[in-house]
């Protein structure tokens, strides 16, 4: 809850290389009978943006009203300026909306988006940020994730993958770029979409970044593959059923964001402290991080502490050995 004791507005980062399909998958949102209304920035109008034939010019230079009540907005100025008028003017009555899809550019690395609603208090009393949705190219992506940084960096970030244009592949090519990109990322759910054709349920109100949400990690992630990838986005993941020694796991995490955070892209998970009968919850991008206390242990289950991380180029021996170092004794 907000400080007004107002539900936080939950807001869909939407990312993806260019020409993945996600305009596509935005427009098929707006189209979609879900009963939301939704507030979209973007961060420029272009040819691909969202069609034409759903919009209304509203007075506002940069606020678009949609046919079915939702809005659109560029991005001309400031993210957190925009997205604090778009609150102001909400809670006078002027506009409404219940959620945001913020869709960026397909060269954009999506985390300084992501950081807004960590860093920024105003923002953070008004916005939670739900998920960070990644739509990737099937036929091609292969070759762009070989080729651009970026691709590799939204498909880090995210919290739900859609593989587009999966008519276009031959058999097998698909298996391979799944198996690559959960080796890249292996907490984010992959679906696949067609013509923007996706499960909405399981891409809005996800809560992908809340503490409280489910850790999903593909079971298989790790399972070697015959195709050799020299990504500079990579996971893994540190389990243990010993218990941490709070203080020490703080000092050591905040040790590690202050040298590796710039190439930290997300860090989360579940942990087991001694002392408590509650699960710690555990997250972070880049340097911020953060913990908070879950529910409680259930009689009969297995006290463990799972712990995902995705970056670039990660130090992963340095980081598990000293992770175990962390433990109580």
């Amino acid at each position: 809850m907000s400080a007004n004791n107002q539900p936080l507005i939950p807001v869909t980062i939407l990312t993806g290389f260019l020409g993945s399909g996600k305009t596509t998958l935005l427009n098929r949102i707006l189209k979609e009978n879900h009963g939301l209304k939704i507030a979209v920035i973007e961060n420029e109008f272009g040819e691909e943006g969202v069609d034409n034939d759903l919009l209304m010019q509203n007075e506002q230079e940069n606020i678009v009203e949609m046919n079915n009540g939702c809005l659109c907005c560029t991005v001309r100025g400031d993210l957190v300026r925009i997205l604090g008028d778009m609150a102001a003017r909400r809670k006078k009555g002027e506009i409404h909306f219940d959620q945001v899809v913020i869709e960026t550019t397909g060269m954009a690395d999506p985390g300084p988006v992501a950081q807004t609603f960590f860093v920024d208090d105003l923002v953070a009393e008004s916005y939670i940020l739900d998920a960070v949705i990644t739509v990737v190219d099937a036929k091609h992506g292969m070759q762009q994730l070989d080729e651009h940084r970026e691709i590799q960096q939204q498909v880090g970030f995210a919290d739900r993958i859609l593989l587009s244009k999966i008519d276009l592949c031959e058999p097998g090519e698909v298996d391979a770029l799944k198996k690559r990109l959960a080796k890249m990322n292996a907490r984010a759910e992959q679906m696949e979409s067609n013509f923007g054709v996706a499960p909405i349920a399981k891409l809005l109100n996800v809560r992908g970044f809340n503490l409280n949400s489910i850790l999903d990690i593909a079971p298989d992630f790790l399972d070697e593959d015959k195709h050799s990838h020299n990504d500079e986005i990579q996971s893994f993941v540190f389990k243990q059923t010993k218990p941490f020694d709070g203080a020490k796991f703080e000092e050591f995490m905040g040790s590690v964001t202050q040298v590796y955070g710039a190439d930290m892209l997300r860090y989360k998970g579940i942990l087991y402290i001694k002392g408590s009968d509650r699960r710690a919850l555990f997250q972070g991008v880049h340097m911020l991080m953060g913990l908070d206390w879950g529910r409680k242990w259930e009689p009969k289950e297995k006290k463990e502490s799972k712990v995902v991380f995705i970056g670039r180029k990660l130090p992963k021996d340095f980081i598990t050995q000293g992770l175990e170092l962390c433990l109580a004794r």
